[in-house]
């Protein structure tokens, strides 16, 4: 079937866009709020013992006690003991906001206290300006106290007078907080109470008219995006933390924060599963489900979008019954495990919360069991999924290691690590590759004295301290390098698990050593290679707009073109795919380099590559998009240089660009820095 002729290679890069913007958005939000998520429980605690509904009256009355309650009305501010407001209020309106705010400066000042400082007297501003809980005006005044006082400092740096820095860096500040405070009451007080009016009149509308169920369909799909965190510390704590110090509870605490759905998720995979993901599946869902830690189900999503549908329904009905219960929470349940949830569970709310989250476990269990079962004859593929987790997410995730069945290099690393190996099957495409942005990476981090090289996986030998390779031929790597640490990647060109090898490499502790010597049948850097020599890339085995639709039949078109150029027999096409049906060439940033296997390095006649690019995009499988896909016939080490800069080239944002914008084959040839000679 053909690709929809309507299809715009920038859409999907807009969306992905968006996506990473908000991404970064509610990470900057869970920034400031979960460093003072202690501070919520603190108030949920004293709300739920203190105040007049709180466990320790209702106790008392369970038990027969009509006395006074004196010390616990004067804590709680309500009653004939209350003096004052109590604790309750104060803490919700001025302790937690200035938090907030405090942190958001000091994060926006590179960890710097002044930024802090600023930010927190900007947020008092903000506090004293609206009767609204100011979570919103704190997230918002925080930062923009620290990363102005920032700018400032930066205008006259180096320009003070010694002796009189401590009266310019104080006065600079007083001043400029004063200014923040009082924009923060003039301005931000008021419009953040004018937003949270109209926002909490639109969730009483949803609540009144049962429409708040229908929330799941857009927060289920947003958390396995990452999205979670810009929707829950972004728009449910705030507004969640306002109807809470109106009610005594919020509903909005559960919508995303319920674990229920994914631990329904994680038993129907422990049942109804096969493989790696039914055996991984209990300890994911106790992670999950005690631990608090929600990411730990998303690959099983991502493996599997259908089930995307569970989730959403096993949502709605947690929302449902809640609403139906009038239940919720009295403040953010972070992380979002079943003793957090039961914790801030008020008494009356209890019976309801809990059955939200049973309800909603029992839904997620029975929809994904039927959806598994549907597709019991397919594969999963959790280990690829998690490395699209981790590519999505855009670092290395802590509990990865669960669901692969390896941790972090860091667990198994005995000896300081001064020799990489990238392997691959062939040792000539893939492992090039990696081995090229790996390289850049760690000389980046200042260890030149550590190799990184590519060889074949029946090349490898027992001395290399860190062993690199695609996820499906780690245990191929194992067998032949026992003593190395072994990483295993999805994504050669920007995989997350490269932040876990230059960590390993800077954070040994030992003083960089003496490069060791390379072994001969090793790639080093291209600084120890020769240029390449031949024709490599000729201008007709260059194609601008692909005939292919299929990963199948891009292979065969990239092929075609080194036959066509006298580079290998008509076999050797075949060998391309039996290399891809063991392991993918896909390298991730849109890029694919099929070759033969390690067994046809025979075929080829002299070395040349291919260069096709796809507009339209093509699915490489699993959900990988592929712009480009270079074909490789190496006979020798001379396409390596090539290789190195073609790595080069679609790590650059710009010069990818010109590859897509390129009109003619020498301007690919240009970009590729010139290799055809």
């Amino acid at each position: 079937m053909s690709a929809p002729t309507d299809v715009h290679p920038a859409r999907g890069r807009e969306r992905g866009g968006v996506r990473v913007a908000v991404q970064k958005l509610g990470t900057a939000l869970s920034n400031m709020v979960l460093p003072n998520i202690a501070a919520f429980i603190a108030w949920g605690l004293i709300t739920a013992l203190f105040i007049e509904v709180g466990w320790i009256v209702l106790i008392g009355k369970a038990f027969g006690y009509e006395g006074g309650y004196g010390f616990v009305e004067h804590l709680g501010g309500w009653g004939a003991g209350a003096d004052g407001t109590g604790i309750v209020g104060p803490m919700i309106t001025y302790l937690l906001p200035i938090l907030i705010g405090y942190t958001g400066g000091r994060m926006m000042y590179d960890d710097n206290l002044r930024g802090g400082v600023v930010g927190a007297i900007a947020t008092m501003g903000a506090i004293t300006g609206a009767d609204v809980p100011m979570f919103l005006g704190a997230m918002v005044m925080g930062p923009l106290g620290g990363w102005s006082m920032k700018k400032l400092d930066a205008l006259w740096a180096d320009r003070i007078r010694p002796g009189f820095e401590m009266l310019v860096n104080n006065f600079s500040a007083g001043i400029w907080g004063m200014l923040l405070a009082i924009l923060g009451f003039v301005v931000a007080g008021p419009f953040v109470a004018a937003f949270s009016r109209v926002a909490g009149d639109v969730v009483d509308f949803l609540v009144e008219n049962s429409l708040l169920p229908l929330t799941s369909i857009f927060v289920e799909p947003a958390k396995v995006l990452f999205l979670n965190n810009a929707i829950n510390h972004g728009i449910f704590t705030p507004l969640g933390t306002a109807q809470a110090d109106a009610t005594g509870k919020s509903i909005l605490f559960l919508i995303e924060a319920n674990p229920g759905p994914g631990l329904g998720l994680l038993l129907a995979f422990a049942v109804f599963g096969t493989g790696v993901a039914r055996a991984s599946a209990p300890g994911a869902a106790l992670i999950q489900f005690v631990g608090g830690i929600h990411e730990i189900y998303f690959p099983y999503v991502l493996m599997k979008p259908r089930l995307i549908l569970a989730l959403i329904a096993g949502g709605m009905t947690g929302v449902a019954t809640n609403l139906v219960f009038d239940s919720g929470l009295r403040a953010p349940a972070a992380p979002g495990s079943i003793i957090a949830v039961i914790i801030q569970a008020p008494v009356s709310s209890l019976l309801g919360v809990i059955l939200s989250v049973v309800l909603s476990a029992l839904v997620t269990f029975l929809v994904a069991a039927a959806l598994l079962r549907l597709g019991k004859d397919e594969d999963g593929d959790l280990a690829g999924a998690t490395a699209s987790m981790e590519t999505m997410k855009g670092k290395r995730s802590s509990v990865a290691g669960t669901l692969t069945g390896g941790g972090a290099a860091t667990a198994t690393a005995t000896r300081p690590i001064r020799s990489i190996v990238f392997a691959c099957d062939a040792g000539m495409g893939s492992s090039a590759m990696g081995a090229s942005v790996l390289r850049r990476r760690i000389k980046a981090a200042g260890r030149e004295d550590v190799t990184v090289v590519n060889k074949a996986i029946s090349s490898l030998t027992d001395d290399a301290d860190l062993v690199v390779t695609h996820r499906d031929l780690a245990e191929r790597a194992r067998q032949r390098t026992p003593s190395a640490v072994h990483v295993s990647v999805d994504d050669f060109m920007a995989s997350p698990r490269y932040d876990e090898i230059v960590d390993l490499v800077t954070q040994d502790g030992a003083e960089p050593a003496p490069s060791p010597t390379v072994p001969a049948d090793a790639q080093p850097g291209s600084q120890d290679r020769p240029a390449p020599s031949g024709n490599l890339l000729a201008k007709e085995a260059i194609v601008l707009s692909g005939r292919a639709r299929t990963r199948e039949e891009a292979i065969t078109e990239a092929g075609e073109l080194l036959v066509a150029s006298g580079a290998v027999p008509p076999e050797y096409v075949e060998a391309m795919h039996e290399r891809e049906r063991s392991v993918s060439t896909h390298m991730g940033n849109l890029l694919a380099i099929p070759h033969g296997t390690n067994e046809a390095k025979g075929l080829i006649t002299r070395t040349a590559i291919s260069v096709v690019r796809y507009p339209q995009r093509l699915d490489w499988g699993g959900g990988k998009e592929t712009e480009f896909v270079i074909g490789i016939a190496g006979a020798g080490d001379d396409h390596l240089e090539v290789l190195q800069r073609v790595a080069e080239v679609f790590l650059d944002e710009e010069q990818t660009a010109r590859l897509r914008a390129a009109t003619t084959a020498e301007e690919v040839q240009e970009v590729l820095g010139g290799v055809s000679v």
